[in-house]
């Protein structure tokens, strides 16, 4: 196959990435994902080339169509992802390659992630079997177009109604706008995934990450009540610990701030968990401000961390914030939540022997098992917001992430062993 376009700005060759990413940004942020789709429905002869983007819950995907057929004023149509081609695509980073009954035709799908964060997937259905070339290709491509998707997203509300498979209430657009933009993170120390289904009135659960040169820095947070009011108190409470962490306060001065700022101004409460590992030496340091206790997984056994609590944010009596230490060895997954994960009929999930059961998965995926089984529980009606944070401690002895770019799309029906289409 001959690239479409020259000069490095097309399919094919070792700067395809470069070339794929340069043609979507000479097009509106809109049409950016139907200059890619054109280019591969030609260049490999496809039928069809479509971009599929994960909702917020990560529970189901929505086939984004051309910039004129995006309707913004109704709910995207949802495409559940139990049990479909689509999940396994997903949950194992590994593209599917099969022939359709019907017309003899191949239908590739292939993830679309960066960094771990599993923005969507990309569909085609072509003449004949792809080739290693063929789906080094469509490898490479599917990196690019996360790339397209993180880059454009900012500019245009087209991915953010992909993601609504059903209309946000105020409070829930709320929160949604006060967690990270990537709800997972690789890096060669670590892997972090986050995950929060809200409640059928909103409870005000958040979490957050951040990553510097030498450390990683998590939090969860509850806020007090259901709706507009809980929303509002999580945004005094992230917003202050964001503020305090960019500004380099240490914990103590974050959990301050955010005290501080409940305090000033309102007349609520927040419970949190605020996470700093070190990236060069591992040590770890947390506080906890009237939070649920963690729970680590260490050689196939869950335990939980019981640590000395203070108050939450906000309390109207004085206090202070005790930080405590964190023992993370390679190898445990720590398993941070709030209390929507444990009350009512969620109490029925055995949370401890779920976590082991699914040590296996990517904390992305596992995080997504957890939260699931808690609305299974709740025959999918939850009283209070139900939010996890999964981390997976490698040590500090490594160095590089094991996420090579297309690496395993050359045989697909290989077992899965890496993420790939992020690195």
């Amino acid at each position: 196959m001959t690239p479409l376009v020259e000069n490095g700005k097309g399919l094919g060759g070792a700067t395809t990435l470069a070339g794929v990413l340069a043609v979507a940004e000479a097009a509106a942020p809109v049409e950016s994902l139907d200059v890619v789709a054109r280019m591969l429905k030609e260049h490999l002869g496809a039928a069809s080339v479509s971009f599929l983007i994960t909702d917020f819950t990560g529970g189901s995907v929505v086939r984004l169509g051309s910039a004129g057929s995006v309707e913004t004023d109704e709910p995207a149509r949802r495409i559940p992802l139990r049990g479909t081609l689509y999940d396994d695509v997903i949950r194992t980073q590994r593209p599917s390659v099969e022939e359709t009954v019907d017309d003899g035709r191949v239908r590739v799908v292939a993830p679309v992630t960066n960094r771990g964060d599993a923005i969507g997937l990309l569909e085609l259905f072509l003449p004949v079997a792809p080739d290693a070339v063929t789906m080094r290709e469509i490898g490479e491509s599917a990196h690019a177009l996360a790339y397209i998707v993180i880059a454009n997203r900012s500019f245009t509300d087209v991915y953010q109604w992909g993601r609504r498979t059903s209309p946000l209430s105020l409070a829930a657009e709320i929160q949604h706008r006060l967690l990270p933009a990537s709800l997972a993170c690789e890096a060669a120390q670590f892997t972090v995934a986050g995950a929060l289904e809200p409640a059928d009135h909103v409870g005000g659960d958040t979490f957050d990450y951040t990553i510097d040169r030498d450390t990683v820095q998590l939090s969860v947070t509850d806020a007090v009540g259901h709706d507009v009011a809980a929303a509002l108190l999580a945004t005094l409470a992230v917003g202050a610990l964001r503020r305090a962490r960019r500004a380099g306060a240490g914990l103590v001065d974050q959990a301050r701030q955010a005290d501080r700022a409940m305090r000033d101004h309102s007349q609520g409460y927040v419970t949190g968990q605020m996470l700093r590992i070190s990236l060069v030496d591992g040590e770890g340091e947390f506080i906890n401000a009237g939070h649920p206790w963690p729970l680590v997984m260490r050689d196939g056994r869950v335990r939980q961390i019981t640590p000395e609590i203070d108050l939450p944010f906000g309390f109207q009596v004085a206090h202070t914030y005790r930080v405590q230490r964190l023992d993370l060895r390679p190898g445990d997954r720590l398993v941070m939540l709030t209390d929507g994960m444990l009350e009512r009929n969620a109490g029925s999930v055995d949370l401890e022997d779920l976590i082991v059961r699914t040590r296996a998965l990517h904390p992305r995926e596992a995080a997504r098992t957890l939260i699931a089984a808690v609305v299974d529980a709740n025959e999918g009606h939850l009283a209070d917001d139900a939010t996890v944070m999964c981390l997976d401690w490698h040590g500090v002895d490594r160095d590089r992430r094991d996420a090579d770019t297309g690496a395993d799309l050359a045989d697909a029906s290989a077992p899965a062993s890496r993420e790939m289409g992020s690195s």
